[in-house]
């Protein structure tokens, strides 16, 4: 429980770079002294303890080894293999309580006047209960120092008053050292046999490595040609538990060939190390894997939040687990963990403070994935930056432009910007003005407009509730007529594609009906004097000789015979109304 505590606590730390900031008027707490345990209390409740954790321990309950530990002085074994040494002298000494002697309790004495209890005196050393400074009784160093020795001497000349036939079973390292000849304990730094030990079980660990990597890799290579969808994986993704498992096996190993503490010390440090990363490799692998079936699984819906969701899954993930991976190498390596977020406790507000940045980032992916302002694959404007999402990350967001770079864009950003998604709209709009020339006639006009609104009609992609084809205005070389159309397309892909037909299908139609499109042009007219010019100009002085009112009334007789002509008088067409559709 206080491991998992301290995983999540460092893990919101890590994550979420929250101070954890210790008040000012806190008072330091008083160091009180622990009242020693009714199961250390004496030398009887010493044994007693010690000899029923162990029966537990036989008997299956492994968790009862905690229990016998605590009977034994180990202050002078080094911290990093004090549980793994405390195991091995724990079956070690209960091995040889059994060969000695039946346990007695009632013949324990409470209160030993001399602070001691011997359980056993041998040629090797003696088995003793002493009394130690802090109150409790616990087997002492010496007789530590001396267990191995005292077991293997009780093997070849048993004790007087020893058990006709011990249940326990022998440490690993007795039995193998029993069976050996003495030029293989002889020693060298370790004795050979240890050596010899360590080699084999490296080349176990190395053939293990290679036969599991094997394994797997065939095996994933197998399940792509069943999956092809999934051949984007690396056939090794799996490479990794094929070292945790080498490493496994060397960790098992150091703790069976009863090696020096510095020795042991040394490999263990070095063995840890490597399990530790190991493992973490391998976690990142696994997410790497669940991440494409995910992926998969996301790209076969039409919902494209899941396919931002999913990475940022997966990055959640990774960083989880080298915050759990940080954890269990520090809790591995004996590191205190209290100290480590202590620590962070006390340069948390400063790590905040210089951290802002990137809380803004991340909160401004938590922006991204609860407001949804785009999805994987949309078009987006943001500021400066025009292209298409191709990734979002806890830290930045990733856009790939048009023309193919790649702009990185901090997340913090996302908040305060303005993010127009092109690729979030429902319709793809065109505005075009259509210029003929200033000697078409208006039936022309009225025929081609109506030419192009049946196309709007006629076209399958194209909004058929609402358009907008009008001559519009006169322009310096040319009759406009305004284009105002919609696509309902899903891409850009598409749109360009329609447009394409469109644009063809309305040069088509100016050609059926023969309307020609203009282009700036001026027309030069040169003044000469001829009698054709003279008679001109005198019907132009005729002209302006008429009356401001006959002009006036004139006027008004040319539009009232238009208007009787085209829509007649007293007429109110009803305003445009597309159907629904």
């Amino acid at each position: 429980m206080k491991f998992i505590m301290n995983s999540l606590l460092l893990a919101l730390s890590v994550m979420f770079y929250l101070p954890i900031v210790h008040a000012a008027d806190v008072e330091l707490e008083e160091v009180i002294v622990e009242e020693v345990p009714q199961s250390l209390s004496n030398p009887r409740e010493t044994m007693s303890t010690f000899v029923r954790a162990m029966k537990a321990v036989n008997a299956g309950d492994k968790k009862k080894i905690t229990n016998a530990i605590s009977t034994l002085e180990l202050t002078e074994v080094n911290e990093l293999i004090r549980t793994g040494k405390g195991k091995e002298l724990a079956h070690t000494l209960f091995s040889v309580i059994e060969r000695s002697k039946d346990v007695v309790l009632s013949s324990i004495a409470k209160d030993p006047l001399d602070g001691k209890y011997v359980f056993g005196r041998y040629s090797q050393g003696q088995v003793e209960i002493v009394l130690q400074t802090d109150g409790r009784w616990l087997f002492s160093r010496q007789t530590i120092k001396a267990l191995p020795a005292i077991l293997e001497g009780l093997l070849t000349e048993p004790a007087k008053q020893g058990t006709k036939d011990p249940q326990v079973s022998l440490p690993f390292y007795i039995k193998v050292r029993s069976l050996l000849p003495e030029v293989l304990k002889q020693e060298f730094l370790l004795e050979y046999w240890q050596w010899i030990g360590i080699l084999t079980f490296i080349i176990i660990g190395s053939i293990a490595d290679k036969l599991l990597a094997w394994f797997l890799a065939r095996n994933v290579a197998r399940w792509q040609r069943q999956h092809t969808e999934y051949n984007s994986l690396d056939n090794t993704v799996l490479r990794p538990l094929g070292l945790m498992g080498m490493a496994l096996i060397w960790w098992f190993g150091l703790g069976l060939l009863a090696l020096p503490d510095t020795a042991l010390i040394i490999l263990s440090v070095a063995v840890k190390i490597l399990v530790s990363l190991s493992a973490i490799w391998s976690a990142f692998r696994l997410v790497d894997v669940l991440n494409a079936l995910l992926m998969h699984k996301a790209h076969r819906t039409k919902n494209k939040f899941d396919d931002l969701l999913v990475p940022m899954i997966s990055k959640s993930l990774k960083v989880f687990i080298v915050v759990i991976g940080i954890i269990f190498s520090a809790d591995n390596l004996n590191v205190d963990v209290t100290s480590l977020l202590a620590g962070l406790g006390l340069g948390g507000l400063a790590f905040a403070l210089a951290a802002k940045d990137l809380l803004g980032n991340f909160f401004g992916s938590l922006t991204v994935l609860l407001d949804r302002p785009f999805h994987i694959g949309d078009w987006v404007i943001i500021g400066d930056v025009e292209g298409s999402v191709e990734q979002v990350g806890f830290r930045s967001t990733r856009i790939r432009t048009f023309y193919n770079s790649l702009i990185t864009l901090p997340n913090a950003l996302l908040t305060t910007t303005e993010i127009d998604n092109m690729g979030a709209r429902r319709y793809r709009r065109m505005k075009s003005m259509l210029g003929l020339t200033y000697d078409t006639p208006p039936e022309k006009i009225d025929a081609f407009c109506e030419g192009i609104r049946s196309l709007i009609q006629l076209h399958p992609y194209m909004r058929k509730d609402y358009y907008q084809v009008y001559f519009n205005e006169y322009g310096p070389a040319s009759l406009n007529i305004l284009l105002y159309v919609f696509w309902e397309t899903p891409d850009w892909n598409t749109e360009l594609r329609e447009r394409h037909r469109f644009l063809l299908d309305i040069l088509r139609l100016a050609k059926q009906l023969n309307v020609e499109f203009a282009f700036p042009t001026q027309t030069l007219h040169l003044k000469q004097d001829s009698p054709e010019m003279s008679a001109t100009m005198n019907a132009g002085a005729f002209q302006t000789e008429m009356t401001e009112q006959d002009a006036f009334e004139m006027g008004r007789k040319q539009a009232t015979a238009i208007v009787d002509g085209t829509l007649g008088q007293g007429v109110k067409p009803d305003p445009v109304r597309f159907p629904n559709l």
